[in-house]
């Protein structure tokens, strides 16, 4: 296995984790609107995104599988749901919020060194195919750390000064 197909592989598997990690999230803080759809929307991005390195896998010779199906089932789905109305906007939710935060902010920036790293692979190898899924995909992850780390700014110092 190459350098190159072990960071496919490994943004790959984290690309699946964030989204996964966000759907989680955005269920538990279901409360939180604007967390809860911006969480969903950029979910999708870390879908595509995996679904695309499972393409260029391909073309390396690596058998990734497809993006994950919704990891929640139904029933926990419903769950989750009723949970996080019946906390609602409490102190205690709140610090959920942010360690939440932390953890989608730390996956993303994880993300985004793989992809840097995938970058340079890509142009020392004179793979175009590779760059331009780089080049398309790693704005987006750049995106969701500033969401992440915006959303840590504005919450952190009502919510750890509440407590």
């Amino acid at each position: 296995m190459s350098g190159i197909t072990t960071t496919l592989r490994a943004l790959h598997d984290g690309e699946r984790d964030l989204e996964h990690d966000l759907l989680a999230a955005a269920a538990r803080h279901r409360a939180e609107h604007e967390f809860h759809h911006v969480a969903l929307d950029v979910a999708r991005w870390s879908r595509e995104h995996a679904a695309r390195l499972a393409d260029a896998g391909r073309d390396h010779g690596l058998d990734l599988s497809g993006p994950r199906d919704n990891p929640a089932s139904a029933a926990l789905t419903a769950l989750r749901e009723k949970a996080s109305e019946a906390l609602g906007r409490r102190p205690e939710t709140g610090l959920l919020l942010l360690h939440d935060l932390r953890d989608l902010h730390l996956a993303a920036a994880r993300n985004s060194l793989h992809w840097e790293m995938l970058a340079q692979a890509a142009q020392a190898t004179r793979d175009q195919r590779l760059l331009a899924l780089v080049s398309s995909c790693h704005p987006r992850t750049l995106r969701q750390m500033r969401w992440t780390n915006t959303m840590i700014k504005v919450l952190s110092p009502q919510l750890l000064t509440s407590v």
